[in-house]
């Protein structure tokens, strides 16, 4: 008889895994920072700021779990945020770049500008499995805590809410709109398994492949048809075959999304839908050209046609890291008994897709990871939800918050640190035309 069950997949492989990078973990040593930051009076002004707001942090990471809002609904989360800045004196507008559930609230009048990032858009039926909740509480930590001493450091500080990463690319949205154009660099954290200071994240396109064909009855007449589902195997099939010969990392996924309607009619349309994940700009635009072969020689082979529509929204580069930036975030983190780790020491395919790679390439960006969960967690599961507002989720929040002020005042308060940072990214290639990067 067969199974009704399917095969419960093996862990020994996840088990060597967490091994290996345990092994790794009690080896390495935090990232330092060769900068000083701001002056010690406005940190120290900072860290009390920030461990008063901390249960009123809480809270709101607690709201925001309790009500998730999927990508471009989040009007009560924003409204919650807003609200926030209100009760502590700061105006906020919703509804900047174009999005009706976006937010920015400025402080500070001239000088380098830094924008710190929230996110609040949660997953349909998982609610805030991606631990978006912590995101957007300690960005709102992060700027009320700075933005007393922001006038000491003579620059600008601002917080953006930013609507829908979870597919909708919205602050790529909000670039395009010219909300980032007098942002000098941005900062933002995401909950994770471990404490680290600098982790890739793929870019990632989508296309959906949409075959036609000739319908004809699939028993009298199927010398009359051309089988679009046919065409959409034999693509199905071939992205199968090319991921052997694809670079470590790179990722290509799909799903059907038509195959017809009735087994004796040959099916005159049929359709999939791919996500294309890859580590670098380059190597995504080719992997995007290598699927279009595949699609088109399917539909050839097939006498069928191809629609190959590209992404329905916004394309998400990886993320370009700033190492002097993301140093600082480290040294910051130490006070809060956290110890970040540097890159390698997880391992690196352990990842997704963000649309704060689209702002790295225009601008200089951090995005470290803080630890909420166990080391066998995983991001976009009820599992992760359930932690993203644990102890260990409300910890993360408090000391986010920190991490992220501090890290934002050091941006403004110590030229040199600055200075490097722009080298950084000017010595990495500078800005990107992202909007037609995939043109």
């Amino acid at each position: 008889m067969p199974r009704a069950e399917p095969v419960p997949p093996d862990d020994s492989f996840l088990r060597s895994l967490v091994a290996r990078t345990e092994r790794a973990v009690a080896e390495a040593e935090p990232p330092a920072s060769e900068f000083d930051g701001a002056p010690e009076d406005v940190r120290d002004a900072v860290v009390e700021a920030a461990a008063a707001l901390g249960d009123e942090l809480v809270a709101l990471s607690h709201d925001l779990h309790a009500h998730p809002e999927e990508s471009f609904a989040e009007h009560r989360s924003v409204r919650a945020v807003a609200d926030v800045l209100a009760r502590h004196g700061h105006d906020s507008e919703i509804g900047i770049g174009g999005l009706e559930t976006s937010l920015v609230s400025r402080v500070g009048g001239t000088g380098p500008h830094v924008g710190v990032l929230a996110e609040y858009d949660a997953l349909p039926g998982i609610g805030h499995g991606c631990g978006h909740n912590i995101i957007c509480s300690t960005a709102v930590g992060a700027f009320l805590a700075a933005a007393p001493v922001v006038e000491r450091t003579g620059g600008r500080l601002s917080l953006f809410g930013t609507p829908a990463e979870e597919g909708g690319g919205g602050k790529e949205t909000m670039a395009r709109a010219g909300v980032f154009d007098d942002v000098d660099a941005v900062v933002m954290l995401h909950p994770f398994t471990h404490d680290i200071a600098m982790h890739p994240f793929l870019g990632r396109r989508q296309v959906e492949m949409v075959f036609h064909g000739v319908a004809a009855h699939a028993s009298a007449q199927p010398f009359m048809g051309r089988n679009a589902l046919d065409a959409a195997v034999a693509a199905y099939q071939g992205v199968a075959a090319l991921r052997q010969h694809l670079p470590d990392g790179d990722r290509a996924h799909g799903v059907f999304t038509d195959g017809g309607a009735r087994p004796n009619v040959v099916p005159d349309r049929a359709a999939l839908l791919f996500y294309l994940r890859s580590s670098d700009p380059e190597t995504l635009r080719d992997l995007a050209a290598r699927v279009a072969a595949v699609a088109e020689g399917a539909a050839a082979m097939t006498g069928c046609g191809v629609e190959l529509i590209w992404d329905a929204q916004p394309p998400y580069l990886p993320i370009r890291p700033n190492r002097a930036l993301a140093q600082r975030w480290a040294v910051n983190q130490r006070p809060c008994g956290r110890a970040p780790l540097p890159p390698g020491v997880v391992p690196e395919f352990l990842t997704g897709s963000t649309d704060l790679g689209n702002l790295s390439y225009r601008l200089p960006a951090i995005h470290p990871m803080i630890a909420v969960s166990e080391p066998t967690g995983a991001l976009h599961t009820v599992e992760f939800a359930a932690a993203a507002a644990s102890p260990a989720g409300d910890r993360a929040v408090r000391d986010g918050a920190v991490g992220l002020a501090l890290t934002a005042v050091d941006y403004l308060g110590d030229a040199a640190l600055r200075e490097a940072v722009h080298a950084e990214f000017a010595a990495a290639g500078g800005p990107l035309d992202v909007p037609n990067y995939f043109d």
